[in-house]
Parts: C-alpha cells; sequence; structure tokens
C-alpha cells in the first residue's frame, strides 16, 4: 500500500522494509507475486528503479519461493529496465540480469543435488515437443530451461515463450548471457536431456545462422557481380559468437560432435587470406583457446581425422595456421618478414592488456595479447601490426607443448603399468588363463593409445614444420628463435618415441639446416629434403626468407667449408650457433630416440666443426686448431668464447653414449663408420687435409663403453682398421691411434669378470692388434709394436695362458664335425704339457666342456659324422683300401667319445697328482652323465680298452711308485705326511680309478651283462679288486673292499617311499655296510639290518630296476665268493715269520672284509657245501686272531669296566648268525 501511493519517500521507505523482511526469508510465494506486482507498477511508472533492481535481487537471491510466471515476471523486469535511456539504471540493470540468471542456474544445481540418491522413472520417446520436454522437469529446472530456450528465442529475434513482455533485446547481450550460462553451467546441459536438446535444436543452428555474414563475405571483393549484396560482417556479434563457439567446444564436444566438426570448419574458413584481418586475428584467438587443450585436440583427432569418410579438422587446423602464418609475410603494407616476426618481441600498441593477465600464454619479449578493449567497440579496431602473427605463433608452440606433454605422460604410465602388470603376472597366484586375458587386454589398449598418437602425430607435423621453418628463417628475435627451436626438438623427440622415422628425419634435418650456412652443399640434407618434398601443407608451397632474414643477423664466423670442390668461404651467424646448440642438446637428451637419425646429427656436427676449425686432440676431445693450408678461419670474440663451451658440450655428447641402450649405441657407431668412409673417400687424391672428426669420435665412445664392450668392439675395430689402411697418412696415423688406444683402454679397464679370468675376452681384445700385422705401412707397424710393448710392460701379468680355451669356447659351433677329433687331441695334448700345471688342468676343464657340447649338439654331431663317413667309406671302396680310424668299426659319433675317452685315460696317469686327480674326477663323471648316448656294442670298448687298460696303468705305476719322501710340493708349499710319497700319491689315483670302474658296473651293471664277454670282464675287475685289497697299503685295500661291496650292490640310497608293499617270502636280516670304513669310526655300529626285499625296493640306478632273482648269475657270484675267500684267506694268514717289515691287516679291513660275507651268502646259500662253510670258519678264526697293533689298540679294544664287543667281533657274530637263521628256516621247509 505504501508503494502504491507513489510518492517517493514512502516508496524508498516501503521498499526497504520489503527488502529486511525478505531477506530474514519471511515472504510467502503469495506475497513474493503480489511484491514482483508491485514492483512491476513502480517500474512503469519510473520510480525508483535502482532500488526496484535492488528489491528484486534481494528476492530472488534469499530465498526459492518465486517460480514459473512470477519468476519470468521478476526477470522481465530486470531486461526493460536494461534498455532505459539512463545509463546508471541500463548498466545497474545489466549486472542485475547477469546476476539473476545465474541465481536461476544455481537452483539448478542445488535441486539436482537435493534429489542425487533418488532413481527417476525413465521418459519414454517425447520428440521435439518441448512442452512435453518442460513437464518431466523439476520446478527449479523448468525455470531455467525456459529462460534458456526465450533466450535463444530473443537472440534468433524470435517472440519469446516465457519472458512475456520483453519490449527490446539486443544480439549481443543475449550472446553474452548464453555464453555466460553455457560456461558456468555446464553440468545442467550434460545432465539433463531436455537442455542437451536445447543446445542441439536451438543453440547450435543459432549460432550457425548468425555466422553466415562471416562464411559469405570475401575481403575486397565486389558486390556488382552478385545478385544480391553479401552483408558484411558486424563485429560485435562475430566476437561473441566466437567465445560461444569456444564455450560449446570445450564444455559440450562429447554432445555435439556434428555441430562441433561445423563450427571446427567455421573457425578454419576464417583464418582464409580473403577475410578481414580483424576476423582473422579473433579466429586465431578461439583457435588459441584449443590448442592449450589438448586432451581436446586428441579427442577431434579421434573424432573426426581417424574416421574413413570424415573431415580431418585436427590436420585442417594445424595445416590453417600454417597457411596463416604464411599469407601473413606476403601481407603488403605489413613491413618486412623480419620486421613482423620481431614485432612478436614488442609491446602491441592501441591499449591492449599485456600477456602476463592471460594465462596460457608463453611470453617472447612483451608477449602475445588478445582483444579484450575491443569487444564493446562497434566497428572493427585497427590490428596492431604483428599481433595476429604472434597469436597464431603461440598457436603452435601451445599446441607442440601439449601434445607433447600429453603423450609423454601417457606413455609413461603405459610402460609403468607395463612393468608393473609383468612383475604381478609373475608374483600373482591367478590362473594362467585369466592372465593371459589380461595382458591381452592390455596390449590392446597400448595399441590403441599409440594408433591415437601417431595418428595425431602424422595429423599436425608437416602443418607444424612447415610453419616453424618459416619463423626460424624469418625471426631475428633470439627468444623467439630459441622457442622455435625449442618445439622443433620437441617435435623431433616425441616422433622419435612413436618410432615415426619420417617425421622424425624431417624435423631433425629442419634444425640440422638452420645449423648451417644458407645453400650449404651438404649431400644428406639435401637428400632428405628431397625425400620429404612431398610432405607440405595441403598442396601449399612454402616460401622461405632466407635473404631477408640472414642480412640481419650477427656473421660469427668465417671458415672453409668440408667440400671435395673449394667453395670459397662461408659465414656463420649467431643463430647458426643458437641452432647448432639446440642440434647437440637434441641428441644428448633424445639419443636413444635417433635411430638412423645419427647420420644426419652427426653429418651436420661434422660440418659446423670443420667450418669453425676445431681439430682433435689426445682421448679424441675437439680443441680449437691451426689451418693447416687455405685461408685461416675467422672468429668473433664473441664465438671465440664459446668454442670450448661447445668442446666440451661435444665430448659430453659422446660421453653420455654409455648411457644409451644397445640398438641405439649400434645407431650410433653406424653412423660415425658411415662419416669416416665419406671422409675416407674425400681423402683418396686430395691433399687437403681430412675431416678426423668421425674417428675421433669413435675413439671417445668405445672408451666410455668399456663395461659392454662386446656388443660394439667387431664393428668398432673392423672399422678402425680400414682407416689404419688408408693412403692418407694423417687419417692413417689417427686410426692407428684410435684402436691402440682403444686396445689399451679395454686392457686396463675392470671388467667383470676380471680379464686373467675372462680368457675369451681376452683374445677379443688383442685379435685387433694381431689383424694390424697384416698392414705394410711402416708408420703403422711403429704403432703396432708400441702398443704392444706398452700392454707388456702394463698388463702382462694378467693375459694368462687361456688360448686353448677361447678356440674351444668360441669356434665349436662354427667347426667341422670332422674337426672336433683333432679339438679333443690338441686340448688332450695341452694337458700332457708339463710346463705349467693351470694349462693342464684349464685343458681338463676343456674336455669336460667339449663332452658337453657333444652331448647337446649329439644329433646334428652325429648325423654330420655319419654323412662324412658314408663319404670316405665310399672313397675307400673306390680305391680298394680299407677305411682306417681309431676305434674301428664303432660308429663315428661312439668314436669321437671313445677318443675323449682314452685322451682323458692318458692324463689319469700323469706324473703331476693334481693332474690324475683332475682327470679321473673328469673321465668317471663323463661316462656317468653321457655314456647312455653310446651304442650297446661300444660299451665293449669302453670297458677292455679304456677302463681295464687304465687300470692296469694305475696298478702298475703304484706298485713301482718311489716310497722316499718329498720334502715340499714346489713354491715351498707344504705336503701332509698322507701325501708325502710318490706311493701315497700313486696310492691316491688308484683309490679313485678302482672306485670309479666299480660304481660304473654298478650303474650300468644290467646294460654290460647283456654283454657276451660280461663274466670275463667281472673276473678281470674281480682280479683288480683282489689286487688292490692284498697290497700293502690300508688306504688302497680297505678303498677296495667298498668297491667290492659296491659292484654287488650292497651300498644302496634308502628312501622309505621307494620300499616295495610285499617283500619277498624269505626275510633274513643283512649286515649291510654304511658309510666309508675309517679308523675314526671304529666306536660306532658298522651294521644295519634291512631285508632283501627292502634292498631291492631300495635299488635307484640309470636302468630301471629288475627283481635280483631274475638277473643272478651264480657262476658271478661264486667267483665273487671265490676272490673273497682268496682276500680273506691270505689276509689272515699268519706270517712265516715276524720281523719290522710285516704286515698286518687293520682292524677296520677286517671288519669291513667280514661285513661282505652276509649280503654275498645270500647269493651262494643254496650251493654252499660243507667245504665252503670250512673255508668261511677259517678265514673268520683267522680274522678274530689277527693282532691289533699298538696304535689302534686304545681305540679299540674295552676297557676292563665295559662289556662291548669291538666292531670286527660284531660282524663275525652277525655272519654266524645269518647262517644259523638260513639254515633254521632251509630246516623247516
Amino acid at each position: 500500500m505504501g508503494c502504491g501511493t507513489k510518492e517517493p519517500k514512502i516508496t524508498q521507505l516501503c521498499l526497504a522494509a520489503i527488502q529486511r523482511l525478505m531477506s530474514h526469508e519471511v515472504v510467502s510465494e503469495v506475497a513474493a507475486g503480489n511484491v514482483i506486482n508491485m514492483l512491476w507498477q513502480l517500474m512503469e511508472n519510473s520510480l525508483e528503479e535502482l532500488k526496484l533492481l535492488q528489491t528484486v535481487l534481494v528476492l530472488l537471491t534469499t530465498n526459492t519461493v518465486v517460480h514459473d510466471e512470477v519468476l519470468s515476471k521478476a526477470i522481465v523486469l530486470c531486461f526493460r529496465l536494461h534498455f532505459t535511456k539512463d545509463n546508471i539504471t541500463n548498466n545497474t540493470a545489466a549486472a542485475t540480469v547477469r546476476q539473476v540468471v545465474t541465481v536461476v542456474f544455481e537452483r539448478v544445481v542445488a535441486e539436482d543435488e537435493c534429489y542425487k540418491g533418488f532413481i527417476e522413472e525413465p521418459v519414454g520417446n517425447q520428440g521435439n515437443s518441448n512442452r512435453r520436454s518442460v513437464s518431466t522437469l523439476k520446478p527449479c529446472a523448468k525455470d531455467a530451461y525456459m529462460l534458456f530456450q526465450d533466450l535463444c528465442q530473443l537472440v534468433n529475434a524470435d517472440a519469446p515463450y516465457w519472458l512475456v513482455g520483453m519490449t527490446e533485446m539486443t544480439r549481443t547481450f543475449g550472446l553474452e548471457l548464453l555464453e555466460s550460462v553455457l560456461n558456468d553451467f555446464p553440468q545442467v546441459f550434460l545432465q539433463h536431456q531436455e537442455f542437451s536438446f536445447l543446445l542441439k535444436e536451438r543453440v547450435c543452428p543459432l549460432v550457425i545462422k548468425l555466422f553466415s555474414p562471416n562464411i559469405k563475405f570475401r575481403q575486397g571483393s565486389g558486390t556488382s557481380s552478385s545478385p544480391a549484396p553479401v552483408e558484411k560482417p558486424y563485429f560485435p556479434i562475430c566476437m561473441r559468437l566466437l567465445r560461444v563457439v569456444s564455450v560449446l567446444i570445450k564444455q559440450f564436444y562429447t554432445l555435439l560432435v556434428t555441430e562441433c566438426e561445423i563450427f571446427l570448419s567455421l573457425l578454419v574458413k576464417f583464418l582464409d587470406s580473403d577475410k578481414p584481418q580483424w576476423l582473422r586475428a579473433v579466429a586465431a584467438e578461439s583457435i588459441h583457446r584449443l590448442c592449450v587443450q589438448p586432451q581436446l585436440l586428441r579427442s577431434f583427432c579421434q573424432s573426426y581425422d581417424m574416421k574413413q569418410h570424415s573431415t580431418k579438422v585436427f590436420r585442417d587446423i594445424v595445416n590453417a595456421l600454417g597457411s596463416f602464418i604464411q599469407s601473413l609475410f606476403l601481407v603488403p603494407n605489413t613491413g618486412s618478414a623480419s620486421a613482423t616476426i620481431n614485432q612478436t618481441g614488442g609491446n602491441v600498441p592501441g591499449g591492449t592488456t599485456s600477456a602476463q593477465s592471460n594465462p596460457g600464454m608463453l611470453s617472447i619479449g612483451g608477449g602475445v595479447t588478445v582483444l579484450p578493449a575491443f569487444e564493446y567497440r562497434v566497428e572493427p579496431p585497427t590490428i596492431p601490426e604483428g599481433y595476429a602473427m604472434s597469436v597464431a605463433f603461440h598457436c603452435l608452440l601451445d599446441l607442440v607443448r601439449g601434445i607433447t606433454n600429453m603423450i609423454e605422460e601417457e606413455l609413461g604410465h603405459t610402460e609403468i603399468d607395463s612393468q608393473v602388470s609383468t612383475v604381478d603376472a609373475q608374483s600373482s597366484p591367478t590362473p594362467s588363463s585369466y592372465r593371459q586375458d589380461f595382458h591381452s587386454a592390455f596390449d590392446q589398449t597400448d595399441k590403441d593409445h599409440r594408433v591415437v598418437w601417431e595418428e595425431m602425430v602424422n595429423a599436425c607435423w608437416c602443418g607444424l614444420l612447415a610453419a616453424l621453418s618459416l619463423l626460424l628463417d624469418a625471426s631475428t628475435d633470439e627468444a623467439a628463435t630459441e622457442n622455435i627451436l625449442k618445439a622443433e626438438l620437441t617435435m623431433a623427440a616425441l616422433c622419435g618415441k612413436l618410432s615415426l622415422v619420417t617425421s622424425r628425419d624431417a624435423f631433425i634435418t629442419a634444425i640440422c639446416k638452420g645449423s648451417l650456412p644458407p645453400h650449404y652443399a651438404l649431400t644428406v640434407l639435401n637428400t632428405t629434403s628431397a625425400a620429404l618434398s612431398t610432405y607440405s601443407i595441403q598442396g601449399q608451397n612454402v616460401q622461405m626468407i632466407s635473404p631477408s632474414s640472414e642480412s640481419h643477423q650477427q656473421v660469427v664466423a668465417v671458415g672453409q667449408p668440408l667440400a671435395l670442390q673449394p667453395q670459397g668461404t662461408v659465414m656463420l651467424t649467431s643463430k647458426n650457433i643458437q641452432c647448432m646448440r639446440t642440434l647437440l642438446s637434441l641428441a644428448h637428451c633424445h639419443g636413444a630416440v635417433l635411430g638412423t637419425s645419427w647420420q644426419l646429427v652427426l653429418a651436420t656436427l661434422q660440418h659446423l666443426v670443420w667450418i669453425l676449425g676445431l681439430k682433435p686432440g689426445i682421448g679424441g676431445a675437439l680443441k680449437p686448431g691451426r689451418a693447416v693450408e687455405g685461408p685461416s678461419t675467422v672468429l668473433t670474440t664473441a664465438v671465440m668464447t664459446d668454442l670450448p663451451i661447445i668442446s666440451n658440450i661435444l665430448s659430453r655428447l659422446f660421453e653420455s653414449s654409455q648411457y644409451l641402450d644397445d640398438v641405439s649405441l649400434h645407431h650410433l657407431i653406424n653412423a660415425l663408420c658411415s662419416l669416416s668412409l665419406e671422409a675416407m673417400d674425400m681423402a683418396y687424391g686430395n691433399n687437403k687435409e681430412p675431416s678426423l672428426f668421425a674417428v675421433a669420435k669413435l675413439l671417445e665412445t668405445g672408451v666410455v663403453n668399456m663395461h659392454r664392450i662386446e656388443i660394439l668392439w667387431r664393428p668398432l675395430t673392423g672399422h678402425l682398421l680400414e682407416v689404419c689402411q688408408h693412403p692418407n697418412s694423417r687419417m692413417r696415423e689417427w686410426g692407428a691411434e684410435s684402436l691402440t688406444s682403444l686396445i689399451k683402454a679395454g686392457l686396463t679397464f675392470n671388467h667383470n669378470p676380471s680379464l686373467s679370468q675372462n680368457q675369451r675376452l681376452q683374445l677379443l681384445l688383442l685379435n685387433p692388434l694381431k689383424e694390424l700385422s697384416n698392414i705394410s705401412h711402416p708408420d703403422i707397424r711403429l704403432k703396432q709394436l708400441e702398443c704392444v710393448l706398452q700392454i707388456l710392460q702394463s698388463q702382462g701379468d694378467s693375459l694368462g695362458p687361456g688360448w686353448p680355451l677361447l678356440v674351444v669356447t668360441d669356434f665349436l659351433p662354427t667347426m667341422p664335425c670332422t674337426c672336433l677329433q683333432i679339438v679333443v687331441d690338441v686340448a688332450g695334448s695341452f694337458g700332457l704339457h708339463n710346463q705349467e700345471l693351470n694349462i693342464s688342468l684349464t685343458s681338463i676343464g676343456l674336455l669336460w666342456n667339449i663332452s658337453d657340447y657333444f652331448f647337446q649338439r649329439g644329433e646334428i654331431i652325429e648325423k654330420e659324422l655319419n654323412k662324412e663317413e658314408s663319404v670316405l667309406q665310399k672313397q675307400a671302396e673306390e680305391n680298394g683300401i680299407t677305411l682306417n680310424r681309431p676305434f674301428h668299426p664303432a660308429p663315428p659319433f661312439d668314436c669321437l667319445w671313445l677318443c675323449l675317452y682314452a685322451k682323458l685315460g692318458e692324463l689319469c696317469v700323469d706324473p703331476r697328482p693334481a693332474v690324475r686327480k683332475s682327470a679321473g674326477q673328469t673321465l668317471f663323471s663323463t661316462i656317468g652323465a653321457h655314456g647312455t648316448l653310446l651304442q650297446h656294442s661300444t660299451w665293449h670298448t669302453v670297458i677292455w680298452k679304456v677302463l681295464f687298460h687304465l687300470l692296469d696303468r694305475v696298478r702298475e705305476s703304484s706298485t713301482t711308485a718311489d716310497k722316499e719322501k718329498i720334502e715340499s710340493g714346489g713354491g715351498n708349499i707344504l705336503i701332509h705326511h698322507s701325501r708325502d710319497t710318490a706311493e701315497k700319491q700313486w696310492a691316491e689315483t688308484w683309490v679313485l680309478t678302482l672306485a670309479g670302474v666299480a660304481r660304473i658296473f654298478n650303474t650300468r651293471r644290467y646294460l654290460l651283462q647283456s654283454l657276451g664277454d660280461f663274466s670275463e670282464a667281472w673276473d678281470v675287475l674281480l682280479d683288480h679288486i683282489q689286487s688292490a685289497a692284498l697290497s700293502k697299503n690300508n688306504e688302497v685295500s680297505l678303498a677296495a673292499l667298498k668297491s667290492f661291496q659296491e659292484i654287488l650292490q650292497i651300498v644302496s640310497p634308502v628312501r622309505e617311499t621307494e620300499k616295495p608293499d610285499t617283500p619277498p617270502t624269505i626275510n633274513v636280516p643283512v649286515p649291510i655296510l654304511i658309510g666309508s670304513v675309517t679308523a675314526t669310526g671304529l666306536g660306532r655300529s658298522f651294521m644295519r639290518t634291512d631285508s632283501i626285499g627292502e634292498r631291492i625296493g631300495k635299488y635307484s640306478a640309470t636302468e630301471p630296476p629288475v627283481i635280483t632273482d631274475e638277473i643272478e648269475d651264480l657262476d658271478l657270484w661264486w667267483a665273487a665268493w671265490n676272490s673273497w675267500f682268496r682276500i680273506g684267506s691270505e689276509s689272515t694268514q699268519p706270517p712265516l715269520s715276524f720281523d719290522k717289515m710285516t704286515f698286518i691287516p687293520s682292524q677296520p679291513f677286517l671288519t669291513a672284509l667280514i661285513q661282505i660275507f652276509p649280503a654275498l651268502y645270500q647269493h651262494i646259500k643254496t650251493g654252499f657245501s660243507m667245504d665252503d662253510l670250512q673255508k668261511l670258519g677259517v678265514i673268520l678264526h683267522g680274522a678274530i686272531s689277527v693282532p691289533i697293533s699298538s696304535d689302534a689298540s686304545p681305540f679299540i679294544l674295552p676297557s676292563y669296566t665295559e662289556a662291548v664287543l669291538t666292531s670286527l667281533q660284531e660282524a663275525v657274530l652277525t655272519a654266524l648268525d645269518v647262517l644259523q637263521k638260513v639254515t633254521q628256516f632251509l630246516n623247516t621247509l
């Protein structure tokens, strides 16, 4: 009522009171409607307009009771006040409208948050019906929907549906409101289908419609030829439209894929040279907003460029920027090209704001600026000179930076995830099928990512390279040049990581060309440029501006070109040196991805080094040197101070090669060798000093990679050997210097394992030194001799006798199989060499390695030998002669084994104990490990010609050995008393040999028993055992009894799991000897009672176990009984006379002898006669009667307080117990 009086003072008081009430939220929905009606009346009467706006704002921001028509009326009120004649009211109303619109959409966000946990019912197909769409919305969302819809209507100059009462509206203000809503509340449009519908059906067609004048307009085109005049673009609307487009693309790309394709194509068209300059600049700004969003660019590439029949939008954007930059150089009245690019480094006039206030812009000097000050102008402004160039330049830089960072980050995550998944897969107990599926999915994801990365780079690199090359050529500003070079370096590294060879080489070539003087005749770069000529900006030729740009550069060096034909002098500018630094940085930081591009990089560096007059010094480092011929190099003071730095960077570049992987290192070595070959070709028939850059850097690279010298040694030294043969003395001198320095460095390096233990590496390092002998130049021979002398003086002690080892380990796989017997003979001959013990022991180790090689490649060797045998047999038959070879007629492969065994057998009787022991162990280990490869018939030869022949020689040598005491073992080494005579040392050999033969008879019993003469072999073996057992050496005799036990299969491994379930019927306890019988074990029991069935179950040998009864041969066992009886009778027979030399068997020997009988008796009990029993009684009585030596009696005889039996007595009682039990068992049958 107070406001209805229309009195100003009363109205003010009433409005203030209403605001107080509303701020305390005491206004109902009905009251709010009345308030709005009252405010409408005041508005129509033009009363207290500012107070009205304030009241509306308080009403809408303090509560949510205002909806539907009341809300629309309040908003219309604000709009109408915006278009009054009072500027203050207009501006206040504009601000109020913006705030009210924001409040309306904030209510939607709050409403969605309240209903976040509720599940809405799905809505049926609504078609294009707005009413049905609105009916599904909640109150706040409905208000926002109606408001946004009417804003679109008003901008399109149509009547609003909801904002009834609007009398006036401008498109500029409407577009600003649309931009604000779209930018601030994207989630509303993404979460509600109704709002998404508005975007597709209202906003996008509206934007395209309003863009129409900009699309059709052509700068400078006449209107007379057109049927109707073309509408001129309106600057304020165009500015705002581009802002709306930027927001649509940024926020709603996923919803508007097709529409965004249209918008992006429009942006590209606006960069055309026939568009107004201000429109091109504004379009460049819009594109810059996209270039700082690499994920958005990735989406463009996936949605458009990677689709078969779609517009290549991402490629078109980059190419359009390149064409735009090129056209700016060609536009008249814009100053020279160099002045234009230099303008990017200066301040832009016209009252623009600086780049520091605008995030996302990279500053170059004063920086690049946007055009916010021109936003409210009606007429297009005059674009400052260089502004458009600056924006486009920053588009390229931000594009490169964004794409590179995104791809490298994802690439790093992919590599880490791959490593983690591999570790998890190895440690995880998950099923293999699941892990396989996981790896397949992971590999597919990685592959998909890589396809996108490669497509992005392939789509943009041509346009980027053309534009950056143009800018680099025109730039006179050091900061701008630095940023251009950094962008090219970044792209080159990225292409290398993705293995995109063509694009990588293109960017590297651009940097290389920038490093060299213009029109420099460098073949490798010209070839690369010709290969890349097919790549351009969609058919456009980029024009370089070399003459004008070079005229503004400071010349810092004048020198001679590295060319076959004289070309006069060339000049290097400060920009060339700057490019050279970038090239060095590329090689230093990204050498692992350069691959074959090392050729480009190193060729450029070689020419630059030559022009600057840098010469190689000690170790390959480059130093400023004097020109030998021709005009001297002229260097300015500026570059003179940089030369040591450049030289240091060059050295660090090749030092960093130690961190390259093996493949990258090979690329580097190949590139240096290729450069060196070119230098060698140029030096033929030319008195001019050759370039030594490549040779010097080969030396540097080899020295720093000594830790893996084996992978690069052959190509490195092979090329240096070629250099050493060059007719140019200077070239030859440096080749020899590099080669000998590498050899000396390799020998002094601390290898792991050490060089003295790695004979193969010794040969590898020394072989090039030997190859130098084939070169006849006197200076090379001198270098070789000097190197040999230095090696002998410094490293002679580390060069051990490893030459045969080198042959065997390195060249066996490449050696013809027919030569293998020669290898065995040579290696064995080294073993018989008595000058150096280490040589003999090494040769025995070689024979073991050779046997292992025969075993691993047995099928291949046997096939080749049989093939060769058939050829030789055929030739012998044709010539009428008999084929004669060792161990004929055994098969060829078996003959090879027999030669090996025979050679080891020779070493087993060597005069040196260490050689005999090592050879014996190797021989029996070889037969035991690889004997299964022999044919059955060959075992006859092994037994008679190898083993028994060896036993005969060992027995003969042992019985004739000298008994004189040996004081020391050479080199002042003390000898143990058990080995201080030759007889004792040969006793050890006899023990080892007899035990080895017995073990073979035991493990190969079933194979040997099928031979026709096994009984004869059995008798011979028993004869050797008898001879050894009756020897006067306690060690030999006791070991012989143990071998006796082994051939009788008494000693066998025990495993409870292998005991048979059903033992045989006869279960007579059998005493079994456990372990070795020594004097130290006399206080412990030697006996364990196992049944025959248990022994059979516990049998373990190379052949499958067979029931003993099936393979027993009574003749063999009776022969064993006879041998046992002879050993027992002779060892227990009392001597005829006693003197100091009388030999008395030891108690352990007698114990072991008696312990053999119970097991032997099991095989002969069925034929055991009374005579045999009498013989046994004689043996048992004689054994018990043998006196105990005084030295052993304290350990054997019990004290008077003890009532225990000796081990011998226990063994005798056990034997008698076995006889008694068998007798009782037989009596019960």
